[in-house]
């Protein structure tokens, strides 16, 4: 097994595949298995969106990588040993023979908008511009090249991250207002 040498210069964010549906209990489980001494922090990144529930908009949360937990250690190693003793399938994710941190722009952009122990996404805000979305607030601004696809009526673009050599694709919360209604706010972002 080759050791990754970047983890030895901080805390990375890595990968690790779990069964969907139990991302938060394994998040818990995978704290008490590897222990503080190697983990600094274990989550399961969420964003915020707006679900419409008997004709009123309410606030939701919603995963951002089902069936995928983060875990920022400096030791990928001594966290792949120790996830052993898990009893649930985890997978640290690899690619060749090393273990890979996620892509530094994308661990960038989830920690800039979230903070340790409370990693929600904030909802962004746009326009359509014939074909075109433009965000005026919030996470996706200034990210529009990643923006694959939107569904108006659930909030939502469909947004590609790079996992360990492979292009994901999910979801995160975006709002599509009307020009009129975002031109006050355009101008004040």
């Amino acid at each position: 097994m080759v050791i990754d040498k970047r983890s030895s210069t901080g805390n990375e964010w890595y990968v690790i595949q779990v069964p969907a549906g139990k991302e938060v209990a394994l998040c818990e489980t995978i704290r008490r298995a590897v222990g503080p001494d190697v983990l600094r922090e274990c989550f399961t990144p969420r964003f915020a969106t707006e679900r419409k529930v008997r004709g009123a908009w309410e606030q939701a949360e919603s995963l951002l990588l089902p069936g995928y937990i983060i875990a920022v250690t400096r030791e990928p190693v001594a966290l792949y040993e120790r996830l052993r003793e898990v009893r649930e399938f985890t997978k640290l994710l690899r690619m060749g023979g090393s273990f890979c941190p996620l892509a530094e722009d994308d661990r960038a952009w989830m920690a800039m908008f979230t903070n340790e122990g409370d990693r929600v996404i904030p909802m962004s805000m746009g326009v359509m511009e014939g074909d075109r979305v433009v965000v005026f607030r919030g996470p996706l601004k200034g990210r529009e090249a990643c923006i694959v696809s939107v569904n108006r009526r659930k909030s939502l673009a469909f947004i590609e991250l790079d996992m360990c050599g492979r292009r994901v694709t999910t979801r995160i919360g975006l709002g599509i207002v009307r020009k009129s209604q975002c031109q006050g706010e355009a101008k004040t972002t």
